[in-house]
């Protein structure tokens, strides 16, 4: 939870601004609602929505955003806990940008402790070499929460196969080897790739 007196979130200026300005257009007294719509460290989704004052759960939390009221869901505030938000504009678009310390990007993180090392050794040991053979590699990125993130090279960037290879292969032999592994997920840009495996050295 906030340390006392200090709000859990905070914008920049220029954020604060644009709520403001939404709020004048909307004519009628709104709170603003901050929310987590998917806390996937893949691909993190907020929204900001206005909503009447009397919108608002029991349990949520309330605080003054300096001209504006904010209100929280319990488990949206767990996830923001610490973020800022700011207002960005570009050529193509427009939106507010949230600075989240608690959803730290993938590969962010060192690879480390124990459930990381064995990910790693059965990598080495029964995934590489059959990747290998067909002209692909596979590069342990992240093991959070007993999720394994991979990035898939070589060969294997751009396979039209690299969903097959990941789910029979790789995620078949981490599952068996280490039990406790709940998902095995695929972070590599495949748009790049432009050598598909089965056309790799045999």
């Amino acid at each position: 939870m906030s340390e006392k007196g200090k709000d859990p979130i905070s914008f920049s200026e220029l954020a604060r601004d644009t709520i403001l300005n939404f709020i004048d257009m909307q004519g009628d007294a709104v709170a603003v609602r901050i929310s987590v719509a998917s806390a996937s460290p893949l691909d993190p989704r907020y929204e900001v929505t206005l909503v009447d004052p009397e919108e608002k759960g029991t349990e949520d939390l309330v605080f003054d955003g300096n001209g504006f009221e904010v209100v929280i869901d319990p488990d949206s505030l767990v996830v923001l806990e610490g973020s800022r938000i700011d207002w960005v504009e570009t050529l193509t678009e427009s939106g507010f940008k949230f600075e989240n310390p608690n959803l730290a990007p993938i590969g962010s993180r060192p690879l480390e402790g124990d459930l990381a090392e064995r990910v790693q050794q059965v990598i080495d040991q029964y995934v590489s070499p059959g990747v290998a053979q067909h002209g692909g590699n596979v590069i342990l990125v992240e093991v959070r929460d007993k999720v394994v993130y991979v990035q898939m090279g070589g060969g294997c960037q751009g396979c039209g196969l690299a969903s097959v290879t990941l789910n029979q292969g790789i995620e078949k032999i981490l599952k068996e080897k280490i039990p406790e592994i709940e998902a095995i997920q695929d972070v590599t840009n495949h748009a790049a790739g432009s050598n598909p495996y089965t056309t790799g050295a045999k």
